[in-house]
Formats: structure tokens, sequence, C-alpha cells
């Protein structure tokens, strides 16, 4: 029944090096450093172990770590350090993100403040700014993820924008080049005119938003409202005019067709002809397409092909030209009354002028309607036909989906599948370019005869009069998508490499599956022969507050997790954070949560420091069982089974399970009850009380070997003072040695059952915890005599006197509890408060009797509203019962 323990075990003696209280401000800081400095968290490649390996989501550098991060760290770090403890040779390698257009975003506002511009300074001087941020935010980043206990390999640290990834993603961009997988093409793509840079679908956020829905008139209107009255609105059949509607009338300027479903009788008559468009001098073609929706609005729609991603595909199926009526920053170009007006500006004076002419046929004002906003500065997003760099995501994309359904890689919670199916099985080609200075630029030259060359990290670049290199930049997901295999080395075949990828498991938030972990599925598949980047990618919720809002800077209900580390201990932000992590789902937390745990690792010290003082020891071999107690086999037994238990939980990542399971064998079987039972054992002295001192060590070294991974700086100080061992960062992970004993079990389930009862007893008759009553325990035919002496400390029954004159009498588990209660209570006064209580159930009792009693009542009541007096008439039964026992149990006043 041993449980494995390092080799050497020197006395656990040591109460005296422990403070009687916990300061956590005193310990973490010192142990992390020790920690570090002794080399535990560094990964060796040309180990024989098996190894086990998590790269961190690369936090931005565009600011502190969030209570998002401190939620994911502590997760991955319990992890890793189980793994490290069960022998594996464990990596988690740690960096951080350029983020591409968030980091330059914050460095343009610091530069605002000063009344200056990127442009002011220029590309070389504005791309140094940047860096010095990053070495600013970025040292911070590292301080925080210290504090919180992050057990990283600091010498594998890596940046995206570092050397080694900076080749790593010339060279993959040149191998998707070269392979074909890689283009340039004029596509629409959404454009923010405050970054003044494409962005991706997945880098758009979509709100419903107030707008307008107009609809115009096109074509001539001479006879429109003979035509409307006789065939119910403009465009039926013998009409010369048709009407569309919109939400963004500016972009009719741009307009080079209008489009109809080739089945709609309305208007054969004008498929192939051509209407004017207003406001212009132009003629534009009615076409036919399938695409158009006869059955919404008036089944015609105004075609802008440089402005919206559906008119630019009916465009290319028309061969329509695509006429940008807006430049960079959203600014009307057509020379006329709108040139230079910005877009929602021009938006209100073209309706204005369209209704002059009387084009105007309808308008609904406020129309709710899903608007596209850029997610790093909340500016709506305009659709924009614009020569950009695309990844032809087809073949990389069906591989990502394959490696999910054929099972190399597993996705938990399951359930979670179907949305990273919905997104790679219907995935559009990526738009990777940037026009940004702040990234990776872009290894392509263009020569001064329209030569086109894209440069591998080992070839020379072009030079010469003409030559230039493209200045745009990747999107930052493009080199993260590398993370799992750049920061080992890759191109270059490395012996980290060789070692360590796959990763075992990617643990991040569900709202990153499109955003992050597709692209490295993708990019892992084909970089590394279709050897899938992770294992497992287990996916958590995102952080909310105690109230399930989300957190946000713009929101009171933010927190800096330095905050809560500093009031209570990183422990304790680590407990509550694991408490919460059920696989996929939100996470709420409240500080009075964190104050929960503070107190929880409060009872941990004081408990085993309470143990250490009486002589707990892990010293020497378990006793047999024919030398401990029912209560040490018991715990022995439970101990056993919560190693089972948790190991079970944390290879399916349930957090909150395993942190819940350690929380409940730690203060309620461990604290309160073993603890308790052992008092007496231990005061009696002897063999009995040596083998209670060696369970009692054995427990709390394995029990703080469990703790450790989710809190790591209470469970290392407490247990090197146990143990005198190194630290429990390298302890053996305890194992499950199949001993149990339903006997001990069962036994002391009954001495639990009797001190619980006769409690609430002494509860509902008012009784202090700490009062003494006399009472005489009748034990005859259990198993509970052995037991006699710890349940009267528990329950604080002091041995009957002479005269002794039981006034009430329990019977529990075969036992009975005869208590004098006489001078412990006023029973006056209790026969008053009871008698209360007893005539309000009874009340209540015969309100909800009445209602389920009544035929017309339950015919019109919502079952709800009858469950809950079904409900209250159960409780009402219940008090009445126990009231009438507690009357029954007093001495007659």
């Amino acid at each position: 029944m041993t449980n494995q323990r390092p080799a050497d075990h020197p006395s656990g003696d040591n109460a005296a090096t422990l403070p009687t209280t916990y300061a956590p401000g005193e310990v973490e800081g010192e142990l992390y450093e020790r920690w570090v400095a002794r080399g535990y968290f560094e990964a060796d490649a040309k180990s024989d172990k098996p190894p086990y390996t998590i790269v961190i989501p690369p936090p931005n550098v565009t600011g502190a770590l969030h209570l998002g991060h401190a939620f994911q760290h502590t997760l991955m770090d319990a992890l890793t350090r189980r793994k490290r403890m069960q022998g594996y040779e464990a990596l988690w390698l740690p960096g951080m993100d350029h983020a591409g257009i968030a980091t330059q975003n914050k460095v343009e506002q610091q530069l605002a403040e000063s009344g200056l511009s990127r442009h002011d300074l220029g590309r070389e001087a504005f791309v140094e700014k940047v860096w010095e941020w990053k070495e600013n935010y970025g040292g911070k980043i590292l301080g925080q993820m210290r504090r919180l206990g992050d057990g990283v390999d600091w010498s594998r640290e890596r940046f995206t924008m570092d050397e080694g990834l900076s080749k790593a993603v010339q060279t993959i961009f040149k191998k998707l080049f070269d392979d074909g997988l890689i283009y340039r093409a004029e596509r629409i793509i959404n454009w923010c005119p405050r970054c003044l840079t494409a962005l991706s679908d997945i880098e758009v956020e979509h709100e419903d938003s107030p707008g307008e829905l107009v609809s115009i008139r096109y074509g001539d209107i001479e006879g429109a409202e003979r035509s409307d009255s006789e065939e119910g609105g403009g465009g039926r059949r013998g009409g010369d005019s048709i009407v569309v509607a919109t939400t963004r009338a500016e972009t009719m300027l741009g307009d080079t067709a209008v489009a109809v479903h080739p089945d709609d009788e309305r208007y054969q008559h004008l498929i192939g002809r051509t209407i004017k468009l207003p406001l212009t001098d132009r003629e534009i073609p009615v076409v036919a397409d399938t695409h158009v929706d006869p059955e919404f609005g008036t089944g015609a729609v105004k075609v802008t092909p440089a402005h919206d991603p559906n008119d630019f595909a009916i465009g290319q199926r028309h061969d329509l030209p695509s006429l940008t009526v807006m430049d960079e920053h959203g600014a009307i170009t057509v020379h006329g009354p709108f040139l230079g007006l910005d877009r929602l500006e021009a938006r209100s004076a073209v309706v204005g002028a369209l209704r002059e002419q009387g084009r105007i046929v309808a308008e609904k004002r406020p129309y709710m309607h899903a608007v596209g906003h850029c997610s790093r500065c909340h500016t709506v997003v305009e659709p924009r036909l614009s020569l950009q760099w695309w990844v032809k995501v087809e073949p990389l994309a069906q591989a990502a989906g394959d490696a999910v359904r054929d099972g190399r890689v597993q996705i938990h919670p399951k359930e979670l599948e179907r949305r990273y199916f919905d997104w790679v099985d219907n995935m559009y080609d990526w738009c990777i370019s940037r026009q940004l200075w702040w990234g990776h630029r872009i290894p392509v030259f263009y020569g001064p005869n329209g030569e086109v060359v894209c440069v591998g990290p080992d070839d020379a670049a072009p030079t010469g009069e003409g030559w230039t290199q493209d200045p745009d930049v990747l999107d930052t997901w493009f080199s993260s998508g590398l993370w799992p295999f750049s920061t080992l080395g890759w191109p270059e075949q490395t012996p980290d490499l060789e070692k360590f990828y796959a990763t075992d498991v990617l643990l991040t938030g569900h709202d990153i599956i499109f955003f992050w972990v597709a692209r490295m599925m993708m990019f892992g598949l084909y970089a590394m022969d279709g050897k899938a980047p992770f294992h497992t990618v287990a996916l958590t919720g995102l952080v909310r507050d105690e109230f399930g809002k989300k957190m946000s800077k713009s929101n009171p209900n933010a927190v800096d997790p330095l905050d809560w580390m500093d009031a209570y201990g990183a422990d304790a932000v680590r407990f509550t954070l694991a408490s919460g992590a059920n696989p996929g789902a939100d996470v709420p937390i409240g500080e009075d949560w964190v104050k929960g745990s503070r107190n929880f690792c409060n009872k941990i010290w004081n408990a085993t420091r309470f143990a250490l003082m009486n002589g707990a020891t892990v010293e020497g071999p378990l006793p047999a069982p024919e030398e401990m107690t029912a209560a040490d086999r018991w715990i022995l037994s439970r101990l056993n089974e919560t190693v089972a238990q948790v190991d079970a939980l944390y290879d399916d990542y349930q957090f909150a399970k395993l942190s819940d399971a350690l929380f409940h064998f730690a203060w309620d079987e461990v604290f309160d009850w073993y603890l308790e039972l052992s008092k007496t054992t231990l005061a009696k002295g002897g063999p009995q009380a040596d083998a209670a001192r060696r369970v009692l060590g054995e427990v709390l070294d394995v029990m703080l070997r469990l703790l450790h991974p989710v809190v790591p700086f209470v469970t290392d100080a407490l247990w090197t003072a146990l143990t005198g061992a190194e630290s429990v960062v390298v302890a053996a992970w305890p194992k499950d040695s199949g001993y149990r004993d339903q006997e001990a079990s069962a036994e002391i389930a009954t001495v639990q059952q009797v001190v619980t009862e006769v409690r609430r007893f002494r509860s509902d008759q008012g009784l202090k915890p700490g009062q003494k009553v006399p009472a005489a325990l009748d034990l005859t035919g259990t198993r509970l005599a052995a037991h006699e002496e710890a349940i009267r400390s528990l329950l604080r029954l002091t041995e009957p006197a002479e005269g002794f004159a039981p006034t009430a009498s329990l019977a529990v588990a075969g036992a009975t509890v005869s208590l004098d209660l006489s001078g412990t209570i006023d029973v006056a006064a209790e026969r008053k408060r009871l008698a209360k209580d007893l005539a309000a159930a009874q009340k209540e009792l015969a309100q909800t009797s009445g209602k389920l009693g009544n035929e017309g009542f339950l015919a019109k009541a919502p079952e709800d509203v009858v469950v809950k007096i079904r409900a209250r008439q159960t409780a009402a039964e219940v008090d009445i019962t126990r009231i009438t026992a507690q009357l029954a149990a007093l001495p007659e006043a």
C-alpha cells in the first residue's frame, strides 16, 4: 500500500521551520527563483525520458497579461508539472507574438500623443520604436509569468520575429510560393480605413447596428408613377426602371450592373438591356444571375464589384468592370459633388440628391443589420477591391480536417469538433498581406521589367536599378501558425525538433479555433510531412466575472491578476481559476472565490504544521494493517482512491472536477475527520500513535504532491518541511497502490453518521459548537466501541456524572446517545421558538395542499408554478417532521 516517494526521507520533524501563519509574499518569489536557478524547468533533448511538450499560446506584446492568460497558464503549468513528476522530459516552451496590427496601433497611439505619425519617422525609425515597445512590455509579461509560477523553460524563450522564427517564415513562404499555394490577386478584402490595412475574415467582428435601408429607382422615371399604380411597383413588365434597395447608398457611384434572377418574369424584357445609373452619365446593363433571390425585396440588386464580395463574384461571371469609388481612408474619389466626402457623409448626400430627383421609393430608419468592425480599433470595415497576397487553403484545410477525422488529433471536448469542421471545411482563401510596417516583410521582389522573384532565407535578394521589395508585411497569424515547430528550430533538423515535435497538447480558448488552431494544423501538416503539430487540442472557455459578463478593459469588471496575487497569493488565484475550468465552458470568477481559495491554502498550511508538531513522519515503511486503527486504514484507502480519481480527471482535462476532488479530500476528509480522529490516538501514545504518525506523514506527503501542480508554492514549502527532500517540483507523482479497505471505510462512515446526526441535533437545540454536554453512549452491537473517545471529543460530550438524568435521546446507526440538556438551554424559550416554527410550517403545508387539491387551479396554472408549489409542500412536511422530533426530544419545561 506504499506510495512512491523520493529515495531519502529525512525526519519530518520540521514544524519549527514553518512560520505560524502562511504569508505568500514571503514565500513565492524566493521559491520560484530557486526553481529556475536549479534548472527544474529546463528540458533535455538528449534525455531518454519520454517527451511531453506544450508550447505556450504566445501573448501579444501589446500590454500586460490579463486574467485569461493567468487562467490558461495555470492549466498548462499544472499539466506540465504533473508530467514532469511522472518521469517525462517535460518542455513548456515560452514566447511572445509580435501581434502586427495591434502592436503597431499601440505605438502609433503613443506617437500621436506627441503629435507625430509613423510617416513622420519613416519606416526604419518607426520599426525601431516598436522594438522598444516590445522590450518594455515584453519584460512586464515575463515578470508576470514568473509571479504566477509558470514552470516554463526560459532557456528556450522565443519571439515571432526573432532571427530563427523569421527564417522559418521566409522558408515556408518560399515553399508555399513554389508549390503554387501562395499567389497575388485582386480580390474583395476587408479594409480598415483607420488601420489602413487589409483584414482577414476572422479579424472582423460583426455586430447588429442601426443603419438605413433605402430603395432607389434606377432607369427612366418617366411614367414610373403610372406603372407603379397599374402594376404594383417599379420594374414591372413594360416598365423601363428597376427599384433596388441598399444599406450603402454611396456605393451606387461604383455600380456597373443591376442583377435579376434569370427566371424572374418581371424583368425578362430588361435582361440584356441597359438602364440609366442615377447621378452619373453612365448606362449599366441588366444581367441575369442565379445568385439573386427573386423573393427578397424587389428581386433586383445593384452590382458594385469593387465594394462587395458577392457583387465581385457576379462581376466575374458577367465580365463587368470594377470601379473603386473610395480611397484607403474611405473618402469618395468620383469626380463630382461627392468628391472627397467621407463614406458616411457621402451616404447622406447621395440619398439627398436622389430624393431631389424623385428616385427614392422608400426609406427605413433605423434598419438593424450586421456590420463588420475591425477587431483591433472597432472602425467599420469597408469591403474593397485590392491587390493582395493569398494562401490557397483548399488542400491545406482538407489535410487539417482529415487529421481530426482519422483520429491523429483529438479535440476536447469532442462536441467542439463541429465548430472546427465548420471552419476548415468551408474556408476561403486566406489574405495574408497587411499594409503595415511592423511584421515579417513579404519576401518578394519586383523587377523593372515586371519580374517577380520570391526569395528564400538562403537566396540573395535581387539588386540593381528598378528592383523593389513588396512593402507589405504578413498577417500575424502566418508566423504564429508555425509556432509548434518554428520554436523548436525548424527549418533546421534540430535535436529539439526531433525530441519534442509533435507537441502533446494545445490548450487554448475556443474563441481562436479559427484564428490560430486551424492555421497551425494547416502549416504543421504541410511543413512536417503530414505530422500534426499536436496530439490533443484542449479547448477552454473564456474568463468572465462572477455574474457571467465578459471581462473587458472598457468595463469596470476587468481584473489585473497581479492585484489578486498581491492580496491573496498566486496559489489562491491559480486554485480559483482551475476550480472553474470545465472543458470548453466559460469561467466565472469573483474576488470572494479567491478569498475562499486563500483560506484553503491557509488550511493546508495550518493542518500540515499541526501534523508536524505532532510528529507526522515519512520515515520508514508504512505499518501493517493490523497495527493501524480503522481511521488509519480508511484514510489510506481514500488516499489511493483519490490518486486514481485525480489521474483519470487529469487525463480528461477535467480541471474543475479534479480541483474539487482534491479540495474535499484535503479539507473534509483529512483535516476535518482524520486529523480529529487521530488526536485521541496520538494523545495515548504507544505503537498505535507511532503508526498514526507514519500514516499522517504518508497522507500529507501524497496529498501535497497531488496538489502541487495547481498550488505549487504552498505545497513545495510544506512538502520540503515534511520530507526534508529537495523539492516537490522534482518529486515522483503518486501512484495508486491498489490498497482498499472497505471494512474500515464502512466503520468510519458509521462514526461519521453518528457524529453528524448528533451535531445536527445540537445545532437544532441552539447549543454552541464548543459547549460541553453530559452524555451516555450505548454502543452495544456496533463497531463503534473503539471510537467512543473520539466520538466524545468530536461532539464535546462529557462522561455522565453521579445523578445523570438524560433529557433527550437519539438512536443513530444502532447506537443510542442520551444527553442531559438541563442547564444548557432555556427549555421554555426553545419550546416557544420551535412551536412558532411548527405553526408556520403547518400553515405553509395547509396553503400548498389547498392549492394542489384545487382541480381548477391545477388546470390553469403553468407547470413550473405547480412544480414550485409541490416543492414547497414537501419542504413543509420535512420541517414539520423535524420540528416535531426536536420538541419530543426536549425535556419538560
